[in-house]
């Protein structure tokens, strides 16, 4: 994948077929701040150049959307808003930066406080990759686990309808208009094709 990625690369594997491991290993590689010894003695440690290049290097978010449950939608929503709330939980130092304007601030301070809208969900991991460029001045590196999940259950529950257009936003903002972005990993489960029409 390093020396031939895409920006947006899916990988679409089975229940308990090693996704969530595969993205934990990735995000331990790449994140500013990895224990790099995580690596010895593995076959990647022996790629020197590649490792010097990226292994610690970059600002990661990483989430499961595998907890995007509920009965209806308002529940979904809030388990999407907290698992996204978790996330920029990890990251309370930019708030004591310098180098973000107060102004950018406020989209996260609202996540972290409970008062965020759906407008503010849609845009919060764009916003957090703009954020953490502005902070370390590289680009992002996005993992989404379990990225189908969300929908999978909307239609299982019948609010598929309400809950695409919010994934779609989210989604849409952060990986196909996010000038942020190093390159991003979505995983998730092959399903049935007539869940999706």
């Amino acid at each position: 994948m390093l020396n031939n990625w895409g920006e947006v690369n899916l990988f679409t594997r089975p229940r308990r077929f090693g996704k969530t491991l595969n993205m934990s290993m990735l995000k331990n590689f790449f994140e500013i701040g990895a224990n790099k010894s995580l690596f010895d003695g593995l076959a990647i440690s022996q790629e020197t150049a590649l490792c010097e290049k990226y292994m610690g290097k970059y600002p990661v978010i990483f989430i499961s959307l595998k907890g995007v449950d509920g009965l209806n939608f308002e529940e979904a929503c809030g388990a999407l808003r907290r698992i996204i709330r978790a996330e920029a939980s990890r990251f309370r130092m930019l708030f004591n930066s310098e180098k973000i304007a107060d102004d950018d601030k406020q989209l996260l301070l609202r996540i972290l406080q409970e008062k965020d809208t759906a407008d503010d969900i849609r845009d919060s991991l764009r916003m957090l990759s703009s954020l953490l460029y502005q902070y370390y001045n590289e680009k992002v590196i996005l993992l989404i686990d379990e990225y189908d999940v969300p929908l999978d259950k909307a239609f299982q529950h019948n609010y598929y309808r309400e809950m695409v257009p919010l994934i779609r936003g989210l989604f849409g903002q952060v990986l196909k208009t996010n000038e942020f972005l190093k390159f991003a990993v979505l995983t998730g489960c092959l399903l049935d094709q007539h869940q999706w029409k």
